[in-house]
């Protein structure tokens, strides 16, 4: 996204949040469409499963609601925003490993990859039966290896090899030096590397 683009998204979106917090709901609902896919991308590659990425880009929405008003516009309204859905994705993968270890039910049993909806639906479209498993079989294989990362390495991981976040935007959503994310970003790669390296073989 160019400055110039980035600056007009900026400008709609804190224009929106001050309709919002003037009392008109129908304000917020223009900010969901504008962030919603962002905000549901984000959480299912920190969670790995479909329905627990909807049901937490669900909660970061109702709480991004409830707070607009103490918004100051200190930070852009997207930063604040992705970082309320990382942190219920964190607080999220902290119950399920709890659960895991009070159930013992395999971590694998609950976060359960649906490729299907991190995939490009486009091009499976019009790939081959056998292209389509084979992209489903490495997707899933991805997942399931940045699942098995650090949270700390996962989410650095996600923002910037995923989602394409600057540096700058990265240390400022979770709020950590810049020193820190390129460090974690380059074990979390290498981590990533090695794990895809067993599952799928040399890249």
């Amino acid at each position: 996204m160019s400055n110039i683009t980035e600056a007009r998204t900026e400008d709609e979106d804190l224009k929106y949040v001050i309709f919002c917090q003037k009392g008109e709901t129908d304000a917020f609902e223009m900010l969901v469409e504008r962030h919603q896919k962002k905000m549901l991308n984000i959480a299912f590659r920190m969670m790995g499963n479909y329905d627990e990425a909807c049901d937490v880009t669900q909660e970061a929405f109702v709480s991004a609601y409830k707070s607009i008003k103490k918004f100051k516009a200190e930070a852009k309204f997207s930063t604040w925003l992705y970082r309320i859905v990382v942190n219920y994705s964190k607080n999220r993968l902290k119950q399920l490993n709890a659960l895991t270890k009070r159930e013992g039910i395999s971590i694998d049993d609950i976060q359960e990859v649906r490729t299907g909806a991190a995939l490009n639906q486009s091009f499976i479209s019009n790939s081959n039966p056998g292209m389509q498993m084979e992209m489903r079989e490495r997707e899933a294989h991805i997942q399931k290896c940045i699942n098995s990362l650090d949270e700390g390495y996962r989410e650095v991981l996600v923002l910037r090899d995923i989602q394409g976040f600057s540096y700058e935007e990265i240390k400022d959503i979770l709020k950590i030096p810049d020193g820190t994310v390129k460090s974690r970003l380059s074990r979390a790669r290498n981590s990533l590397k090695d794990c895809l390296t067993k599952v799928i073989g040399d890249l």
